[in-house]
Parts: C-alpha cells; structure tokens; sequence
C-alpha cells in the first residue's frame, strides 16, 4: 500500500494542487501502476497505459450494466443522492454498451460538425465583444469576463435555452461537477442533487415546450433523432443536454484561463504567440497538455487484468491520471517545457477511446475565437495580480485570473 507521503501524491493538499506535476514524475518512475489507499484506487501514471486502458473493454464507466452493486462488492448510493444519479447515470458519459452506443449514436446525429461550424460566426462574434468590453474596461477578470461566458453562452444558444434561464446554468453547472472530485463531503452531495432537480426541471419544461413548437436548436434535434424506430427517451435528452452543458464549458473555461496563465509564466512563448497568431492552433493543443483541465478519469475493473505484473481485481477502480500522462518523458519531449509549435503531440485532454469527448471540435472552435479575440484586440494584455487555485484536483482551475490592459 502506498500513501501520501510516499508519492508526495495528496490531492487535498493545497501545494500538490498548485503543481502536482513533479509528484506525478516520482509516480511514473514507481511503476505503472500504483495502490492508493487513501482513495481506494490503483493509480495509473504513464502516458502508453493511459491510452491503452481507456480503449481497453474490462473496464468501465460504470458496472451495473453488468452487475448489481453488491455482486460487484460495492455499496449502493444512499437514496437521498437519486437525484444526481439519475441525471449522471442516463449521460453518455457515464454509460457502456449497448446503451452508450445508441445514445452517442442517436446525438451524434443532432451534433454534427455542421452544427458546430454553424456557430462559428456567433462564436468569433462573442468572443469579439467580450474582449472588447474588457479592453474598455482596462482589464478585469479574465475568468468572468470572457473564459466562463463564452462557452456558456454557446451552448445555451446551441441548447436553446432562454436568455431568462441562463444565469443559473453555471452555478448548476459547479454543484453538479463537485461530486466528480475524490471523496464528496455530505454538502457536496446535497448540492449536488439541488442542482440536478433544478436543471433536470428547467430541461423537462424546455423539452415539453420544443415538442410543440420545434426550432433550430440542439433540443429539437435531440427529440427529432431516431434511428429504425429507436428515439432518446426524455430522461436521456436531460441528462445528455446537462453533459453537454457542464463538460462543454468546464473544460474550456479551466483551459482558458490554466492556459493563459502558463504564457503569463513563459514570456518567451506569449511573445512568439503574439508574432505569429498562426500558432493559435499549436498552441491550445500545448496548452492543453501542458496543464491538464481534467487531471483524472476513472474507471471501474469488469474483469480481471493485469499491468505490469500486478493482478487489478474485479470490482477495483483506476484512476487514469491524465496530467502525468500528458507529461510522459518516454512521449513527449522535454515534457515540462511549455512549447507552443510543438508538432507531435498526442495529449489525451479529451480523452480516447468510446468515450472520446464529443464536444472536441466546439471546444477548440471556443478556445481559438478567444485566444484570437485577446491576441488581436489586448495585445497588451498583462497579469494584474497573483491567481489563487481552486482547491478541486480533478477538475483542474484558478479561482480568477486579474489582467489588465494598458
């Protein structure tokens, strides 16, 4: 058994969460794989396993496809959390086949790349005024003014949400996305499932609302998909638009503003960046690897395996460490220095596998516009003040990040 002090892995220590990147160099050279007691997972460090197991079928998002909690050793969530699970459960995410086949199959047919390259004009046009206001402004912060309500307002335009209902889309968004850290206190949990019983009725009103009166928008694709007779059902639409909504905007707000603060700490990069903005699409691959906005995807063992010697028994769960992946020596060179022409860059930020983020393309249609809007319309744009981080590990952010333009 391996602990904290060990590894120097602790992710509730405030210092491994402002850098848990040399931690995890002394977890790639323990080994493979690693048992953490503290969180009752197997550790998995470097960049080749990550990759394999995240294609690899023994394991999954969930088990109950396949099993009862207790045939799999593994006690039920207590009934009050219904709520969350509910929403959590029916998302792709969250999901194995047959079920995730069907519905990723079902929305891909609604989000499609042509609807995603539809939004491009509204996307630039966003990101555009945003940064606009800021440089009025003389500066701000980057983390409210621009990095959160863009993606917001996206895919509550892509959604179809009314104006009226978007200003609790976040909060709904942060509560909900605080069970997906290691060990939720009780607090987090009630939240949580406020959230979930607020959003999911705000969706089902929304869904009822599009049935009568079908628009342009993501939800009145979702009711219009089918496939040989086979449609979402009501509870699937709800729990997909959340996914939509909360992986489509945490990510890219975390990535913004991490990403940001990394060329603030590299001022050789920010000012090649800001000679040649042809490296914008380099750069958020960087920026992406660099500092991971999602540190750790788990899954669930359905069958025996074995890595590296050591057996991982059915019912365990792997933590895929996804930022010491991302900082493999053995894959990427000089993997702690930030290098936005990197070519070879094989990061996993969104993912691989049948659980690919789906999102991906809209994600970096966000990230260029706003990287573009600040290089052409702040260039100028300086750190005001030192960031604080967000005390999550999992989902990796700062709490603002002050900037000005002189």
């Amino acid at each position: 058994m391996t602990g904290p002090t060990d590894l120097a892995f602790d992710p509730w220590d405030p210092a491994f969460v402002a850098d848990p990147y040399p931690a995890y160099a002394r977890l790639r050279a323990r080994g493979r794989v690693i048992r953490y007691e503290p969180t009752d997972q197997w550790l998995v460090p470097r960049h080749a396993d990550v990759s394999a197991l995240l294609r690899d079928r023994r394991l999954g998002r969930t088990y109950q496809h396949r099993y009862t909690h207790e045939q799999f050793g593994r006690t039920p969530p207590p009934p009050e959390h219904e709520p969350f699970h509910t929403l959590n459960d029916h998302g792709m995410l969250d999901l194995e086949p047959p079920d995730h086949t069907r519905i990723r199959r079902l929305v891909s047919k609604a989000f499609t790349p042509r609807t995603v390259e539809r939004l491009r004009p509204y996307v630039h046009g966003l990101a555009g005024e945003l940064v606009a206001a800021l440089v009025r402004d003389g500066g701000g912060d980057l983390l409210t003014d621009v990095a959160e309500p863009l993606p917001v307002a996206v895919i509550a335009e892509m959604l179809g949400i009314p104006e009226a209902d978007r200003a609790q889309l976040r909060p709904w968004s942060a509560a909900i996305c605080g069970m997906y850290e290691l060990n939720p206190s009780e607090e987090t949990a009630a939240k949580a499932v406020r959230a979930s019983v607020e959003f999911s009725g705000c969706l089902r009103e929304l869904i009822a609302a599009r049935r009568k009166e079908p628009g342009e928008d993501l939800i009145s694709a979702l009711i219009a998909a089918h496939d040989e007779g086979d449609r979402l059902t009501e509870q699937e639409m709800i729990s997909t638009a959340v996914l939509l909504l909360n992986a489509g905007h945490e990510a890219t707000v975390n990535a913004t503003v991490n990403g940001w603060w990394a060329l603030f700490r590299n001022p050789g990069q920010l000012a090649a960046l800001r000679a040649d903005h042809a490296l914008v699409p380099s750069a958020i691959e960087e920026l992406m690897r660099y500092d991971t906005p999602l540190q750790l995807f788990e899954r669930w063992v359905l069958e025996d395996i074995e890595i590296d010697g050591t057996t991982i028994p059915r019912g365990a769960e792997i933590a895929l460490l996804f930022g010491s992946a991302n900082h493999d020596p053995s894959v990427f060179t000089a993997p702690d220095r930030l290098d936005l022409t990197r070519g070879d860059n094989p990061h996993i930020s969104f993912s691989a596998g049948i659980h690919y983020c789906i999102g991906a393309p809209l994600a970096r249609l966000e990230l260029a516009a706003s990287m573009s809007a600040l290089l052409e319309r702040a260039p100028t744009l300086s750190l005001a003040a030192e960031p604080e981080r967000k005390p999550n590990f999992v989902i990796r952010g700062l709490e603002g990040l002050r900037v000005e333009v002189v």
